[in-house]
């Protein structure tokens, strides 16, 4: 039996109106603290959306649990398809930038994740909700920090970079290759085609040990910006 149960008393275990309300108060709850989360970092699903993920699929699974014991039902069809739904939803907040960069997988993750710590809540199963909501919030906001110095420290990365004229590319990968810097990969965005700009994405590994020892990623950037015929240059991330 789970733990809160038995602290809470067998009806919380049991489909009644208290477990109910229980259910979806607790979805609401874990769901808005995520959502504020996210809000308050300005990325595209915030407090409302994080809210009716997990309050819908605690529902659904509400509706499974009647259905399932009613005897109408052996297989929690409602919960698969909110799932389904859920993931379908989360795609929709993947963005694809004309800077070659994809944004938005995090918060498509989490919304999904979301959506299983409704279905969670909705079961009834509260300690295994609460264990959830702990290593989400934690995932969310804490590892980002992490995140960012494990890259810094990492001698693989990706630019980029709009020259003023694209013809200058060739001068550019020279002194990258003076910096110690090798090209992995280099894509032009077709989108800049005839603007006569140069507008590119380039995957770098640093191999010069004097840039590996002394420069991050953003002073070698910094630097790189300096030079009088770039007219862009940013980490992709």
């Amino acid at each position: 039996m789970d733990p809160l149960i038995k602290l809470l008393g067998s009806w919380a275990g049991e489909l009644n109106a208290g477990s109910v309300v229980l259910r979806i108060l607790l979805s609401v709850f874990l769901s808005a603290v995520i959502g504020c989360e996210r809000a308050n970092k300005r990325h595209s699903a915030g407090l409302r959306t994080f809210i009716i993920i997990c309050l819908a699929s605690a529902c659904a699974m509400l509706l499974d649990e009647f259905l399932m014991s009613s005897g109408k039902t052996g297989f929690p069809f409602v919960s698969a398809a909110a799932v389904i739904a859920v993931a379908i939803i989360s795609t929709y907040s993947i963005l694809y930038s004309a800077r070659s960069q994809i944004k938005g997988l995090t918060t498509a993750a989490g919304l999904w994740a979301c959506g299983i710590l409704g279905l969670t809540a909705g079961a009834g199963y509260y300690t295994v909700s609460l264990c959830m909501f702990v290593a989400l919030i934690s995932c969310l906001s804490a590892l980002p920090t992490l995140e960012i110095y494990l890259k810094n420290r990492s001698n693989h990365f990706e630019i980029h970079l709009e020259l003023r004229d694209r013809h200058d590319l060739a001068e550019f990968l020279t002194i990258l290759r003076k910096l110690g810097l090798t090209i992995d990969d280099i894509e032009s965005n077709p989108a800049y085609t005839n603007s006569g700009l140069g507008v590119y994405s380039i995957s770098l590994t640093i191999t010069g040990e004097e840039i590996k020892k002394y420069k991050t990623h953003k002073e070698i950037i910094d630097a790189l910006s300096t030079i009088e015929y770039v007219s862009f240059v940013e980490e992709i991330r």
